[in-house]
């Protein structure tokens, strides 16, 4: 009997071990996919393939809740699909996917017990947690803050959710500080987008905000053509500088879909992103 039950055991112990290594195996899978999404400069070919491979992930998910790559991917995932594919069409529905954007990346940071509490404490409380991370970390913090920042933009008139902008803030720098050059300066692709929507009166400081922009322009070398995008909508227009605005668009339109082969997708969302804020420019300026 003693012999029966071990066995039955042993079954059950590799069978859990079979599932997670292919589970594993399917992520390095799923990670090369997302490369050659990446690459993919069709939009509607694109979208295709994001939305079936965000619900095979969370799948994937389901048999490994902590596999911190499957996690990553998702979350990027998400932030993606609602930034190219819905905020444009529906706030509503942009806000559920920028939160699975953030909750899938948190699912990370949450794996560590002093990050998962500092999330509830004060801002220097925070600020000092965030400070024990390395640059290991900044995957996972950065996409964590992407999602939040993201749908706090699209929620201004909730106050909770302005409540945790600072934190986002935080992420964002910490991000810059550990390695500024990564998802080809994004850090400071949100930071000088704050600083600029921000009025002066509350704070805000154009001038920064410029700063910020053209480093993150310098962090792509200049090929990272969403950074020209945010640099027009929130920098140009805030200050009214019709000029810089229409310069900016068109060293997005007028740009090689190959500038960055790597990144043909986010640069294709940008070329339509930027026609579309031309056709604006009279209700804008």
């Amino acid at each position: 009997m003693k012999k029966h039950l071990s066995l039955l055991i042993l079954l059950f112990v590799v069978q859990g071990c079979v599932q997670t290594i292919a589970i594993r195996t399917m992520g390095g899978i799923m990670d090369y996919g997302f490369e050659a999404f990446n690459e993919e400069s069709d939009l509607q070919l694109a979208q295709e393939a994001l939305g079936s491979n965000l619900k095979l992930l969370e799948a994937l998910i389901k048999g490994d809740p902590e596999n911190e790559k499957l996690l990553l991917l998702a979350s990027q995932g998400y932030s993606a699909y609602a930034l190219a594919f819905v905020e444009d069409d529906s706030i509503e529905r942009a806000r559920v996917f920028y939160q699975r954007g953030r909750d899938f990346a948190l699912r990370i940071l949450h794996q560590d017990a002093s990050m998962r509490e500092a999330l509830a404490m004060d801002l220097d409380s925070f600020r000092a947690v965030l400070k024990t991370l390395s640059r290991e970390d900044v995957p996972a913090v950065f996409w964590t803050a992407f999602g939040w920042g993201s749908y706090i933009n699209i929620t201004r008139n909730d106050v909770a959710a302005l409540a945790d902008l600072a934190k986002v803030i935080a992420m964002m720098e910490f991000v810059a500080e550990k390695d500024p050059t990564y998802y080809y300066g994004g850090a400071y692709l949100f930071l000088g987008s704050i600083e600029a929507v921000t009025p002066e009166m509350l704070g805000g400081k154009p001038e920064k905000a410029r700063e910020y922009f053209d480093r993150a322009v310098a962090a792509s070398g200049g090929k990272f053509l969403m950074t020209y995008v945010f640099y027009a909508k929130t920098y140009a227009a805030q200050r009214l500088e019709q000029e810089l605005f229409e310069s900016l668009l068109a060293k997005v339109e007028n740009a090689s879909p190959d500038l960055l082969p790597e990144a043909r997708f986010p640069n294709a969302v940008a070329k339509r992103k930027a026609r579309a804020l031309r056709e604006q420019i009279p209700e804008l300026f």
